[in-house]
């Protein structure tokens, strides 16, 4: 009894292995038996509602879906949502179990989890988004936001009235000090006599905190914020819409996700636009990747620019600021401008 389901066993991986081959070869595999390609992504504890990351991943994993006639579900693609970080292992590794031939870990919070799992299971492509971590089986997607902040910066210089901006950080790190710096680059390219006043709040859920520090640099003039702070960024639209509601003419620039709706007020909006990452199309990407065979595993994927992976999104600027905006984006795409993340 021992042996048979032993030698039966053997036969189930062999097949499995061969599906899991001719899947990853093959990019049209919608049509065809046998040949389907299955990506999952594991959420860093918000909902795939969440205006942020989680959310336009998968978006991005639902185009690839559509793309190749795929449905939710463990013969195509699906997700797990973490509630919390303790989630994020045991959500893996029931993906794992499901068979799912790449595994999609949306925020830098994910890539030990992801970093764990890539080692006991070799033969499964991983992903992590916005990080960078080593395993032969994993993927690193990381975005030139720099480039985006870059453009936030000059629409943030075409629109002030009194040559002062703002830059609202949530935590200082790599990742957030790209954002400053490409911003300051942007606004100082338009006019370097532009004073840019920056801040940082030391937390990505304090919407309070961000609430009264945009305040007080609206209160110092500053009639544009570009904030990088997640939650706490909230805080800046509700200081901007605030101020708006009593006449004052403010703006903020969101990140991430177009924060067009954040801004809205009745009678009016304060967001001026939106520097996006395109997290959505670099997940299509990446899957696409995966079913030909052409995994980037053991490599750093990067999005700019020029690849739509980063973008700044027209909310509410003037013709003129929009103009600039596109001038100084073919100037980075064919590499007349250099921007700098440190």
């Amino acid at each position: 009894m021992h042996t048979s389901k032993k030698i039966a066993a053997t036969i189930a991986a062999t097949l499995m292995v061969g599906t899991v081959l001719v899947g990853c070869g093959n990019g049209n595999s919608s049509s065809s038996k046998g040949t389907t390609h299955t990506v999952a992504m594991v959420t860093d504890g918000g909902s795939i509602d969440d205006k942020s990351f989680n959310q336009s991943s998968w978006e991005g994993l639902k185009a690839w879906g559509k793309e190749h006639n795929l449905k939710k579900g463990v013969n195509g693609y699906n997700y797990a949502q973490s509630n919390s970080d303790a989630d994020f292992t045991p959500n893996i590794n029931k993906l794992i179990k499901a068979h799912y031939k790449t595994i999609i870990g949306t925020g830098y919070k994910v890539a030990p989890a992801i970093t764990k799992a890539a080692k006991q299971n070799p033969k499964t492509n991983f992903v992590i988004i916005d990080d960078v971590v080593k395993g032969k089986n994993i993927a690193s997607v990381t975005f030139k936001a720099e480039q985006s902040s870059f453009l936030a910066g000059v629409a943030a210089a075409k629109t002030t009235k009194t040559n002062k901006v703002g830059f609202l950080g949530g935590v200082k790190s790599e990742v957030i000090t790209s954002f400053e710096k490409g911003f300051v680059q942007g606004v100082h390219a338009v006019n370097p006599n532009i004073k840019v006043d920056i801040k940082y709040v030391g937390s990505f859920s304090k919407a309070d905190l961000g609430q009264s520090m945009a305040s007080a640099m609206y209160n110092n003039g500053e009639d544009v914020i570009f904030h990088a702070a997640g939650g706490s960024g909230a805080g800046a639209f509700t200081a901007a819409k605030s101020l708006a509601k009593n006449g004052k003419k403010v703006w903020v620039i969101g990140v991430d996700q177009d924060q067009k709706a954040d801004g809205a007020y009745k009678g009016g909006n304060v967001t001026l636009a939106s520097a996006v990452k395109e997290v959505g199309n670099a997940v299509q990407d990446i899957a696409n990747k995966a079913m030909k065979n052409k995994f980037p595993g053991g490599k750093t994927v990067t999005y700019d620019l020029k690849s739509k992976g980063v973008s700044l999104v027209n909310d509410n600027m003037s013709s003129e600021a929009a103009k600039a905006v596109q001038q100084y984006q073919q100037k980075i795409i064919k590499g007349e401008i250099t921007v700098k993340a440190k």
